[in-house]
């Protein structure tokens, strides 16, 4: 351990324990976290490579970590491992003229958004966790958010990547070129791949121009069915720029805590936005509205004032902590191609009722991506397996409807056990040998993925 501390700038590696503690696992809260050799906090690329080429002389474990908001037990430290942070990586260098930003992993997504207002552009992939979540880490899982319906995912904003390898190779994969068909394309195999194939120390990030201001509806429905409907004849109709979901247990932990005047007796609520251009933007609102009208809303409420607008936008993002008032969660992010949605949004309900606990199914609607937030109380034993057990059958659910296990929080270690059934032996096959490929002694984050 000596000889690594050495290497590196001083105070960039931490092994009090009081202070370890803290970086033994990410929001999953996975309870196998294990307790790690050392932290070690990276100013820059020479320290990552520095760490792994350390790690992987020894043949020691190194989990990479961002900000540790990861909701799958992607960040969970290993017994006698390394956990490498990227917290102190935050530079960012914003290009007007090529609409491109080259940033380190440890800045916050936020940061990045806020950055590149600046210069009038503005960087779309946006979780509901925003705010607290790291671009690198963001990168790592592949993240998505609200506006994914007209935008996409990260992958479709990073155009470059510097990336350190398990042995300690230093490699620049694409740059700020909109189009390059050179050789493989790397950059987007190590997007997604959490940290299990290389630790990424800086991303080029495309830019689009600032959004336009946006028109917003919001509808209440009686039942999920016609919520759903709804959901199918909006998408098959126009592409909005956000189409949210949220079911009744939801609706009513949000306005338990801000109050914002949503119905209660509602079984979903539509939270829908149009960022056409002029007039465009009125008009496709005014279209969500009809369609939810004639799919049995029973509130429509449309708006164009941006601050009401985002009002409704931030009671979505605050779903997540809201229903946690209600008990421990264990969180899924299945995704199913959408005529599907409204099969998995009734079977998850019928899951909660079949083991007799609560799941609260808030959703990225318009892409298919759902949030089974799975309530339950750690300390009664009885609860907490058939928590457990609702878990299981919602990724089988999921893949039965042709859907995936994670849209965008990642597969982590909390859900490597459905992942073969989603993706077959030959593909799993397939992805041991490029681990094995790039990271033969499997340093990186063990029992992620894997």
């Amino acid at each position: 351990m000596r000889d690594l501390i050495d290497r590196l700038p001083g105070g960039s590696v931490i092994t009090d324990p009081d202070l370890l503690y803290g970086y033994r696992q990410d929001w999953a809260r996975d309870p196998g976290a294990g307790n790690p050799l050392a932290v070690v906090r990276a100013s820059g690329t020479a320290d990552v490579a520095a760490t792994l080429r350390w790690a992987n002389q020894h043949r020691i474990a190194v989990v990479p970590r961002g900000a540790g908001s990861g909701l799958s037990g992607g960040a969970t430290a290993v017994d006698g491992g390394i956990v490498l942070s990227t917290e102190r990586m935050r530079a960012i260098t914003v290009d007007p003229i090529t609409r491109t930003a080259v940033v380190q992993p440890g800045l916050l997504n936020a940061e990045v958004k806020r950055a590149v207002a600046e210069h009038g552009l503005w960087y779309p992939p946006d979780p509901s966790s925003f705010e607290i979540c790291s671009i690198g880490g963001n990168a790592a899982t592949n993240a998505g958010g609200l506006c994914c319906v007209k935008y996409g995912v990260t992958a479709d904003y990073v155009l470059g990547m510097e990336v350190v390898l398990a042995d300690g190779t230093v490699v620049r994969l694409g740059g700020p070129r909109l189009k390059d068909s050179a050789g493989l394309s790397l950059t987007k195999l190590f997007v997604g791949s959490e940290g299990t194939l290389g630790v990424i120390t800086e991303l080029t990030l495309r830019l689009l121009p600032a959004q336009p201001p946006q028109s917003t509806v919001v509808a209440s429905f009686a039942t999920l069915t016609d919520a759903t409907t709804a959901i199918l004849a909006i998408t098959g109709t126009l592409r909005p720029s956000m189409l949210e979901f949220m079911d009744a247990v939801a609706i009513n932990a949000v306005e338990d805590e801000m109050r914002m005047g949503l119905d209660r007796e509602a079984a979903g609520l539509l939270v829908a936005r149009s960022d056409a251009p002029g007039e465009f933007a009125r008009r496709e609102a005014e279209i969500m509205v009809a369609v939810c009208q004639r799919e049995g809303a029973t509130e429509v409420f449309h708006t164009e004032d941006p601050e009401e607008g985002a009002a409704f936008t931030a009671a979505r993002r605050f779903a997540i902590p809201a229903v946690e008032k209600l008990g421990t969660l264990l969180l899924e992010d299945v995704g199913v191609p959408l005529p599907r949605l409204g099969d998995l949004i009734t079977g998850v309900a019928a899951i909660a009722e079949r083991n007799d606990v609560i799941v609260s199914v808030i959703a990225h609607a318009g892409d298919g991506n759902t949030h089974p937030l799975i309530v339950h109380d750690p300390t009664d034993a009885a609860m907490t397996e058939r928590a457990h057990a609702a878990f299981g059958e919602i990724m089988d659910l999921a893949i039965a409807l042709g859907g995936t296990i994670t849209g965008e929080h990642g597969v982590g270690r909390l859900k490597k056990a459905w992942l073969p059934d989603q993706l077959g032996p030959d593909v799993m096959a397939l992805t041991r040998r490029i681990k094995d490929a790039l990271d033969p002694h499997s340093i990186l984050n063990p029992g992620s993925i894997l």
